[in-house]
């Protein structure tokens, strides 16, 4: 029997899990500040990238004796200017739960070739953290993108630890409650939480991972575009507004204009607060349906950005392709764009429930999800 379709519409379909949604204010107009054409080295362009780095500080609530960089490559970039300028002073132990987490360990096992300790989980799930051993440099990802499992808080890290925490925090920051004290690199890129735009990565360091760049110098030569260290100090200008490479103002302008829509919603508080509420409405029509579920095993570890689902129907032979024909459809409605399930994660859907989409989007959005799976169930009988 054919379900009629839903009511209302998503006023903003754009559910993709990066680049994400704008701030929901978000005009062109509002750039029309940016200092275009103008030297990023001019005193206006270095006012506009510290602001950027203390707007930074303030929402996150970064202390002050954490340095905070704009990095060129994305949240990439800066995850890569950490491990090849820091790992190998100590022994290195690699945490990887999903997609972006296996590609740190590859660049760290073959690249640089460390004897690395790997500890992995299958989508879903996420490796024994009581397991970790803090007398090596841990890296891992906070928030699994492609797999929407997170680190449930920080409770599992030391403060007495050996080594350095190397965290990827990109679909994190302004969502979660970082807890800086235990993680020595952070880095995230603008194009998550806050809808940014792409290309420029940020990288966070604490008083003992400055330590470690100034007393330490690895075995591989660094290309000019990783270099944070010159005559045995840090480069101090890099996170104070003196990018190493050219950035792009207008995304600068850009990422501006995001933090003051984040003070607007009250901050980080604010912002956790709209993903929560985002992804608690998934989660209430998870619970009234038994043919969907959440990817995450454990309610601890799911996320609240990116949030990945699965079918469980019986009747449902080709988990792939019936997942990419719900996702056709429901693009083809013009009600969701991009929730595709990860190229690499368990076929499903992943619905981005960061701070810039609003509830009332999303709540549109789940009775099509509905409507959309029995369409293909009726197709498939």
């Amino acid at each position: 029997m054919t379900m009629q379709q839903p009511a209302t519409r998503p006023a903003n379909p754009r559910f993709s899990s990066g680049p994400c949604a704008k701030p929901p204010t978000f005009e062109l107009s509002k750039l029309a500040d940016a200092t275009l054409g103008r030297s990023h080295r001019a005193a206006v362009g270095k006012d506009k990238l510290k602001a950027a780095i203390e707007g930074t500080r303030e929402i996150l609530g970064i202390p002050a004796d954490y340095r905070i960089g704009i990095v060129p490559a994305s949240d990439t970039g800066a995850v890569e200017m950490a491990m090849w300028n820091m790992l190998g002073a100590r022994g290195a132990e690699m945490l990887a739960w999903e997609s972006f987490g296996s590609g740190w360990v590859t660049d760290v096992v073959k690249q640089l070739k460390l004897d690395a300790v790997v500890k992995t989980a299958d989508y879903g799930e996420i490796v024994d953290l009581a397991s970790v051993d803090f007398a090596n440099d841990v890296v891992f990802t906070w928030n699994g993108t492609t797999s929407g499992v997170r680190v449930p808080d920080g409770d599992w890290i030391p403060a007495d630890r050996e080594g350095l925490t190397i965290c990827d925090a990109t679909s994190a920051a302004f969502a979660m409650d970082l807890p800086w004290d235990k993680l020595d690199v952070t880095t995230f890129s603008w194009q998550k939480v806050l809808g940014g735009e792409a290309a420029h990565g940020m990288l966070i360091l604490s008083p003992r991972a400055v330590e470690r760049l100034e007393s330490y110098t690895p075995a591989w030569p660094l290309p000019k575009i990783f270099r944070l260290t010159k005559g045995g100090k840090l480069i101090d200008g890099v996170f104070k507004g003196e990018t190493i490479n050219t950035p792009s103002m207008l995304a600068v302008e850009d990422y501006l204009f995001a933090l003051d829509w984040a003070r607007s919603v009250g901050g980080l508080k604010g912002l956790i607060g709209r993903a929560d509420a985002n992804t608690g409405a998934v989660a209430d029509f998870v619970k009234r349906n038994d043919w969907i579920d959440f990817l995450a095993q454990d309610p601890a570890t799911l996320s609240n950005t990116s949030v990945c689902l699965k079918f469980t129907d019986e009747r449902i032979k080709d988990g792939a392709a019936f997942a990419k024909a719900v996702v056709k459809r429901l693009e083809a409605e013009g009600v969701a764009y991009d929730v595709g399930a990860y190229r690499d994660a368990p076929a499903g859907l992943r619905i981005w429930c960061g701070g810039t989409v609003e509830t009332a989007d999303v709540e549109a959005l789940l009775p099509w999800i509905d409507w959309a799976f029995h369409e293909e169930i009726d197709a498939q009988v």
